[in-house]
């Protein structure tokens, strides 16, 4: 009797300790900087959930934000575990998040920059001639669309915060800022180099030109939370070293692969944006 008591006993316990590993299985939120439709953002990171899932054996849930604000706020305090974002968000959060990969697509591969628009037929020619004028941004948390073009100013002694007349476009989008200068509500726009080629459904290319291509930054960063256990970190970014160039994940994403990325590599974005050097330690 006592055998067989001891038996049950020995089920039971390998029985509840089996139970907990799976019930305490790590679960973590993934999500991306709300710059698309729920539609677009789901059609993207919903295939990398399940991919990771898949190869680390780990629950990954995605999760979505309404505002830029919400994200970041989530993104630096807790809320959402593995983001992906453009470089400004991710540097605003780098104290809690550390970016592990890093956007390759393009051309320019693992970079972008912006560029400064004006109407063809304006007398704007040198970016001195920016001074005192009227200036269409994507908005001040645009990399893109601002900070490029913030950083090659400041270069040429010029705060464009203090010496120009900042407006931000209608929902912070780059063919807002296009029009803007099309129509002539203001003398420039700040806009990714990259947009000017989709203008030319709604604004013919003759009508305006490019004053300058603006400083180069790196590219959107997947981060993981500083606060994830090693192992799971470890598991986490080896499953996105093995993603290979054609993979129906990185499709989903609209990107060519991701690249293996360090903190530093951001303190261009730091810069611009009027931040300490390095927020890591």
């Amino acid at each position: 009797m006592t055998r067989i008591t001891t038996c049950c006993l020995t089920i039971i316990c390998c029985f509840i300790v089996t139970t907990a590993s799976f019930s305490i299985a790590a679960e973590y939120k993934l999500s991306m900087l709300p710059r698309y439709s729920v539609e677009e953002i789901n059609a993207r990171i919903i295939p990398l959930a399940k991919y990771l899932s898949q190869k680390t054996g780990l629950k990954i849930v995605p999760t979505l934000t309404s505002t830029f604000d919400q994200y970041t706020k989530q993104l630096s305090s807790g809320g959402i575990d593995i983001g992906f974002q453009n470089p400004y968000i991710y540097v605003l959060a780098s104290k809690a998040h550390e970016v592990v990969a890093m956007t390759v697509k393009g051309t320019n591969r693992d970079k972008f920059r912006g560029i400064i628009i004006t109407s063809a037929n304006s007398p704007l020619h040198t970016l001195k001639d920016l001074n005192g004028k009227k200036i269409s941004i994507v908005g001040y948390t645009s990399a893109g669309g601002f900070l490029s073009q913030k950083l090659t100013l400041l270069e040429h002694g010029i705060d464009i915060e203090r010496d120009c007349i900042l407006e931000e476009s209608p929902e912070n989008k780059q063919e807002n800022v296009i029009f803007s200068v099309y129509t002539g509500d203001v003398d420039a726009g700040f806009v990714r180099e990259s947009a000017l080629n989709k203008a030319e459904s709604f604004v013919p290319a003759s009508a305006l030109k490019v004053m300058e291509g603006t400083a180069w930054l790196p590219n959107w960063a997947l981060s993981i939370s500083k606060n994830m256990p090693q192992e799971d970190r470890v598991k986490l970014t080896q499953a996105i070293k093995e993603l290979q160039a054609g993979n129906s994940v990185l499709e989903a994403l609209k990107i060519k692969e991701f690249r293996l990325a360090h903190d530093e590599e951001y303190d261009v974005v730091r810069k611009a944006a009027g931040l300490e050097a390095s927020m890591t330690e």
